[in-house]
């Protein structure tokens, strides 16, 4: 079974979505689920960012099917983006924004 992956520590996680508070948490997902869509925020918190998971999944050669970025920081949205496009696969699809209202619809729906 696929599941979808919401990496925050503060925003509240979307219908349809496993939440991952930390880097930790993400990884392990990312490790031992088949992971669909994976949508990132960069700011969690002193000690970690979501370019912790970039890099970790950069090195790792693990990638979920989907990376939405959602954040709302501007330099961390474009600094993962960055570094993913040159290093995803093609088996991969990466959106620099947020998941789009239809899909969240349409995985709160099923």
């Amino acid at each position: 079974m696929k599941i979808h992956v919401f990496l925050d520590d503060q925003r509240r996680c979307p219908a349809g979505f496993t939440l991952a508070r930390n880097v930790e948490e993400c990884r392990l997902l990312l490790q031992d689920c088949e992971v669909d869509i994976l949508s990132l925020d960069y700011d969690l918190g002193w000690d970690e960012s979501g370019w912790d998971i970039v890099a970790w999944m950069i090195g790792t050669g693990t990638f979920p099917a989907r990376i939405y970025l959602h954040t709302s920081s501007l330099e961390g949205r474009n600094r993962m983006y960055q570094a993913l496009y040159a290093s995803v696969p093609s088996t991969t699809s990466l959106h620099p924004g947020p998941p789009p209202a239809g899909l969240l619809a349409e995985l709160a729906g099923g």
